[in-house]
């Protein structure tokens, strides 16, 4: 395809809270994806700031004089990463040539110039009125506007105006178009989070540059693959099945996980298999970000054979001022614009879930698009930030968990809403991720009865002289042996199969116990809507030593900690204690043997939680306030059992 003939592509980059997720953080994100192998007068990047700071204001103009330097580097030498932060970062990113490596030191002292810039500003906490001179943008955040997070006017800044003339980096080429966008905000009307987020940034874009295909990503999640855009368009532009495309999904993967992914961030069967799989029945999930979307298709229009979807992929020109199209979106990101629409129901993406980007998708799935599941063998078309502590990770799951069962219990659960429009290997395959809330307490018996039950010589599977022992034995054993092969052949070491074995266990006895507990209780109008969680981005250097080490990081008196905390000692006294009582009974261990397995499998998982509560004396130990009433609750529990 000639470069004439390419469709506009906007990318959206969504940020929430200077703080948690700082702008450094943000920038680097925008100017990776301003430095695409792309047209620069076709790609669009919108910021969309839902936590209304000048402060991410200020970064991104200062981002936008550096990329002045940084998009003209990038091309004449393809550097790769984009990132900044990524490619000063790597220790081969030392070209050679003298000249070459004189240009690398200079665009670096740049980019540490404007960090530094960034940080200190970030320090105090605003930008101070000499500052605010250096662009009408900063007028916003006046004292008369008295602009706070959840109370504030719309805001539509176009930062780079890639139309005009003077809109050239240092070599004259053109820049691509840079927006700020802070939809409005006022505490009487519900903002619908990300999701909220999402349908301000199309109908502003669709006023400003209405490109055809739409990259949403997060802004923890740079892009890795300076020609990403191109390898997406390959499957919309395809002659065959390209006009029946919705989305290119890539898979979530990060650039910080450990040898042995301590936390199980990277679910390497998850992405080659079970993902991928989805995407052979046309039925990718969307997961949030990395994604590239057909305009029409997120717009809620239904697939149709009549109509030429290359068409769609049409590109036009605007030719309003910068005021004129800034003064327009601030209509379209208004909270009353979307009253009495269909914005969040049949348009945009769906409102309602925490987790808006699945059930959007299965949306868009059943008006008859097709998705799909892209994962390059060359490299990750994106990276982002891994939790490193083991908190961060079961909040995060809590939130997926709970937002995926709410689906289930919904009117788009895919066994209904999906009937007849989506293969029932998808609906299963939805199935899948849905549930995860329902697999709590299914593993808290086995978890919590097994021990107990052992320790008072109660069995709960046959002895293991009994035929009845073997299908037992052969479920467990060939699950165990299928994943561990699954899991080498996809990439993991063994200590990392054993680690997402771990987190698994402790995802299902935690976090997804509140999720259970939490939906339940809205369905039966027992509890509000909780808020969208927004995970922290930034540990000490000490939490981030113990991750690189693959120390697990506990260090909290949570109500989670003490339920990991419980459920690790009920099985340490269930396998010390039936030791000791049926080691020495003649055929006791045969007739124990399956919960003795049990047990001995619960309590090596659990090592790290013993380590932590009794013989650790770091920052990232587990409190003595938690081992107290682990022990407590687990005798507690072991009493009532022999009562």
């Amino acid at each position: 395809t000639h470069e004439e003939e390419l469709p506009a592509v906007d990318v959206f980059v969504c940020t929430a809270d200077p703080v948690i997720e700082p702008p450094t953080l943000v920038v680097n994100t925008v100017l990776s994806v301003m430095s695409y192998n792309y047209p620069t007068r076709k790609l669009a990047v919108y910021l969309s700031d839902d936590g209304c700071s000048e402060l991410t204001f200020y970064a991104l103009h200062q981002a936008s004089q550096f990329a002045k330097h940084w998009i003209p580097f990038c091309k004449r030498h393809n550097i790769e990463p984009r990132s900044p932060d990524a490619y000063f970062d790597k220790p081969t990113a030392r070209p050679s040539g003298q000249d070459l490596l004189e240009l690398c030191f200079y665009v670096k002292k740049l980019y540490e110039e404007m960090k530094s810039r960034i940080e200190t500003m970030a320090e105090k906490g605003s930008v101070p009125p000499e500052t605010r001179s250096q662009h009408k943008g900063f007028l916003q955040w006046s004292h008369h506007n008295n602009v706070t997070k959840r109370n504030h006017q719309s805001i539509v800044e176009i930062v780079i105006d890639g139309r005009e003339e003077d809109a050239v980096d240092e070599d004259g080429d053109r820049l691509p178009t840079l927006v700020y966008v802070a939809r409005e905000k006022r505490p009487q009307f519900h903002h619908n989070f990300k999701a909220g987020a999402m349908n301000a940034l199309i109908r502003a874009s669709t006023e400003m540059s209405n490109g055809a295909v739409i990259l949403n990503l997060d802004c923890d999640m740079f892009s890795n693959d300076p020609d990403a855009i191109r390898d997406a368009l390959c499957f919309f532009l395809d002659e065959q099945s390209g006009h029946r495309i919705a989305f290119v999904q890539h898979p979530q993967q990060y650039f910080n996980v450990t040898k042995n992914d301590l936390y199980g961030n990277s679910p390497l069967q998850t992405d080659k298999v079970e993902l991928a799989g989805m995407g052979g029945y046309g039925a990718a999930l969307y997961i949030g970000t990395g994604c590239f979307h057909r305009r029409e298709a997120l717009c809620g229009n239904k697939y149709s054979s009549k109509v030429d979807g290359q068409g769609s992929m049409n590109w036009k020109s605007n030719d309003k001022t910068a005021n004129e199209l800034e003064e327009a979106s601030k209509v379209l990101v208004s909270c009353s614009y979307e009253e009495g629409t269909q914005w969040g129901k049949e348009i945009g993406l769906v409102y309602g879930c925490p987790v808006e980007d699945v059930v959007t998708g299965m949306k868009i799935q059943c008006n008859g698009w097709k998705s799909i599941y892209y994962r390059p063998q060359k490299e990750a078309a994106f990276l982002g930030v891994a939790p490193n502590t083991l908190e961060i990770s079961l909040i995060q799951h809590k939130r997926w968990a709970e937002g995926l069962f709410q689906i289930f219990l919904s009117s788009y659960c895919p066994l209904v809403y999906g009937h007849k429009r989506l293969p029932l290997g998808a609906q299963l395959g939805y199935c899948t991720y849905l549930l995860w809330a329902a697999t709590a307490f299914p593993t808290l018996c086995y978890l919590v009865l097994a021990p107990l039950c052992l320790l008072q010589g109660i069995p709960l599977f046959p002895q293991v002289s009994s035929p009845w022992f073997i299908p037992f034995a052969y479920v467990y054993g060939a699950r165990t042996i299928y994943s561990l092969v699954e899991g080498l052949m996809c990439g993991y070491t063994v200590k990392g199969w054993w680690n997402l074995q771990r987190v698994v266990l402790l995802r299902r006895s935690s976090s997804y116990v509140f999720s259970f507990v939490d939906t339940v209780a809205k369905q039966l109008g027992l509890s509000k809507a909780s808020g969208f969680a927004v995970t922290a981005k930034v540990v000490t250097e000490d939490v981030r030593r113990r991750y690189e080490e693959e120390v697990m990081e506990f260090g909290s008196s949570s109500t989670t900690f003490i339920i990991v905390a419980t459920v690790a000692m009920v099985n340490l006294f269930g396998l010390v204690g039936g030791i000791g009582k049926w080691w020495w009974v003649d055929g006791g261990m045969s007739l124990m043997g399956l919960q003795f397995g049990l047990c001995s499998v619960v309590v090596g998982l659990n090592l790290p939680v013993y380590v932590a509560l009794f013989f650790r004396r770091d920052d990232g130990c587990l409190p003595v306030d938690v081992m107290f009433k682990a022990v407590g609750l687990a005798s507690l529990a072991a009493c009532l059992m022999a009562i």
